[in-house]
C-alpha cells in the first residue's frame, strides 16, 4: 500500500469510527461487542479495498456502503448458521426478560433491531445526522421518498417503543 493510501486509510478511520460503530451497533441490536468486532472487519475491508476506491462519490458515502454490505453479509452468514433449538430460545428470552434495563439507548437499538433491514440502515443514518442527499446516494433512492421512508420507519420504531 502506498504511503497516500495509508494517510488516506487513517484519515478515514479517524473521521469515519465512530459512525461506522453506530451503524454497527444499529444492526446489531445494541450488542457492544459484536458491534466493535463488525466495526473492525469492516475497517479491515476498507483497508483491502483503499486501492480501488475510484473518488465517484465521498469517503463517507463510500465507508457507508462497505459498513452496511459488511453488517448485512454478517447477517445472512448468521441465519444461515444452526437454527436454535425451541429451549435455548425460551432460555435466552427468560434470560433477557430477567435483566431489567432501563437505558433508553438500550431500548432504542432494540426496537431499532426489529425493523428490516433497510429501515435499519436508514434510521442509523437518520441518527447520525446524515443529509437527504448522502442517504439517497448510499441507498440509491430519491431524496423525497428518503423523506417518506423516514417518517415511516419513525412511526414504526415509535410503535415498538410503546409497547415494550
Amino acid at each position: 500500500m502506498s504511503k497516500k493510501n495509508q494517510q488516506l486509510f487513517e484519515s478515514i478511520y479517524k473521521q469515519c469510527f465512530p459512525m461506522v460503530l453506530q451503524m454497527c451497533l444499529g444492526f446489531m441490536k445494541g450488542d457492544k461487542d459484536l458491534a466493535n468486532d463488525l466495526s473492525q472487519e469492516v475497517f479491515i475491508n476498507i483497508w483491502n479495498a483503499i486501492d480501488r476506491f475510484k473518488g465517484q462519490s465521498t469517503h463517507k458515502t463510500w465507508v457507508y456502503r462497505i459498513t452496511v454490505n459488511t453488517c448485512l453479509q454478517y447477517i445472512r452468514k448468521e441465519k444461515k448458521k444452526n437454527k436454535l433449538s425451541i429451549e435455548k430460545i425460551s432460555h435466552v428470552l427468560i434470560d433477557e426478560s430477567k435483566s431489567v434495563d432501563n437505558d433508553h439507548n438500550k431500548s432504542l437499538y432494540r426496537a431499532i433491531g426489529k425493523l428490516e433491514e433497510l429501515d435499519r440502515l436508514l434510521i442509523m443514518m437518520v441518527l447520525e445526522d446524515q443529509d437527504y442527499e448522502n442517504i439517497s446516494r448510499v441507498l440509491g433512492i430519491k431524496p423525497t421518498n428518503v423523506r417518506v421512508k423516514i417518517h415511516r420507519v419513525k412511526k414504526r420504531l415509535k410503535k415498538i417503543l410503546d409497547h415494550e
